[in-house]
């Protein structure tokens, strides 16, 4: 399969150099060329397969020929070690938990995968002496506003022939977050930005594009601009579906979003022919998509600081290929999106709500996305929606401890970082990131 650059302005390139560049050389996010509906016999069977098999066949035409089917087989299941349970909370609303992996977040599929996509392509690169010109270590270049950087952490911790650098906004992330991504060690550096998401995310983005960088060390992206972090989120809406198919028609997915490379994802489950009826973007305070969809004006703004903040994002990277995924057709996208944005208020209402009521804890995120759901069902109720529950409630203990009156017990995952020495750079400047990816600082 070849990409192609949004901006248009880039030679096609394969799987392998898109995950390696992440970014095209015109600044624009990769996208595949082709998209094939899987067969109607995968649909029918597909409450018999397992996880490793939904996804292999979900994923394979985006990544042949580059990784070989064993292979490929291979990373598929280091990737999903974990489960993706879909929890009734009422008879026409749905959790599906997606915090069940290393870092209690969903991104820990992505970075897994990607993980293992690269440390493929670098040992076949080591293989290859022909190949003189081949860079030995790869800079994964991140920013997170909250879980991508722990799931990135732990997903390329001790990978040989990687360094990571991932850069946070200070004071921004949860003490939970924080510890995910600074713990570690080993081959990941930890930048402490000052700053908000979006000033992160403009560094990562201007360093790509810097050939004084660039001609000496090959960085590539973990954030969901790098296809290899953004396709595999496509499992989710499958593993949801296999569970729910039999019992309910109409399946509307919420999704809580920041970037909105998780709902992108989904639309290109829907592009495979998986049936979904609609999708809702659950955003908070930061609503540059809810108020496109209501106006057709899309305009970024600063990003404004919430209980959620993983979705603290003004500018949206991936909403560029969603509008893609619908040939930039304005009313054929609003026929297929709805979107809801809400208060941190109204999210702790939710929360408590979502306790008392169903006897549910919910982090923040999940919150917003069943606030989303209960909306769009005022005005379609023949319809069960399943909205996505990004991260463990304890990831944002500050936030949840508000509500719920009963102590949480701290899963191992949390427990095995809280103690551990935070070790950060604090930068303010992207002078300052240079230096760290050029070894000068």
């Amino acid at each position: 399969m070849d990409f192609y650059s949004l901006n248009h302005n880039a030679p096609n390139t394969s799987f392998k150099e898109a995950v390696i560049k992440g970014l095209a050389p015109d600044k624009g996010l990769y996208f595949p060329t082709s998209i094939q509906k899987l067969p109607a016999s995968f649909y029918a069977s597909i409450s018999d397969l397992s996880h490793n098999a939904i996804a292999f066949e979900v994923i394979k035409q985006f990544v042949s020929p580059e990784i070989p089917e064993v292979e490929l087989k291979k990373i598929i299941k280091e990737t999903l070690c974990f489960d993706f349970p879909v929890v009734n909370i009422n008879d026409s609303i749905s959790s599906l938990e997606l915090f069940h992996g290393p870092t209690m977040a969903f991104k820990d599929v992505g970075a897994r995968f990607m993980s293992r996509c690269l440390s493929y392509f670098n040992q076949a690169s080591l293989r290859d002496s022909s190949r003189q010109d081949q860079k030995k270590e790869t800079t994964v270049l991140v920013a997170t506003s909250g879980d991508t950087g722990g799931a990135v952490a732990n997903g390329f911790l001790g990978v040989e022939g990687i360094h990571v650098v991932i850069l946070y906004p200070s004071g921004k992330v949860s003490e939970v977050q924080e510890k995910q991504l600074t713990t570690l060690g080993q081959n990941i550096t930890a930048l402490e930005v000052d700053g908000v998401f979006d000033d992160c995310q403009d560094m990562v983005k201007q360093a790509f594009l810097d050939r004084s960088i660039t001609d000496k060390v090959q960085i590539t992206s973990a954030n969901s601009i790098n296809v290899a972090r953004w396709l595999p989120q496509m499992f989710y809406f499958f593993f949801a579906y296999q569970q729910l198919h039999k019992h309910h028609k109409n399946i509307v997915f919420s999704v809580p979003s920041g970037n909105f490379g998780n709902i992108c994802a989904g639309f290109m489950a829907q592009q495979l022919g998986l049936p979904v009826h609609h999708f809702i973007a659950a955003n908070n305070s930061n609503q540059v998509v809810t108020e496109y969809l209501e106006s057709e004006d899309y305009t970024p703004k600063p990003t404004i600081q919430t209980l959620s903040n993983a979705m603290d994002v003004g500018n949206p990277s991936n909403f560029v290929r969603i509008q893609e995924i619908f040939k930039n057709e304005f009313q054929v996208l609003k026929s297929n999106l709805t979107s809801f944005s809400f208060s941190d208020q109204q999210t702790l209402e939710s929360m408590k709500r979502l306790y008392e009521s169903y006897n549910y804890t919910a982090d923040p995120h999940g919150a917003i996305g069943f606030l989303a759901a209960e909306a769009y069902q005022k005005d379609h109720p023949n319809t069960h929606c399943v909205f996505l529950e990004t991260a463990h409630p304890t990831k944002f203990l500050d936030v949840v401890e508000q509500v719920i009156p009963e102590q949480i017990e701290l899963p191992a995952q949390i427990k095995a970082v809280m103690n551990q020495e935070k070790k950060s750079i604090s930068i303010s400047t992207y002078e300052e990131l240079k230096a760290v990816l050029l070894g000068d600082l």
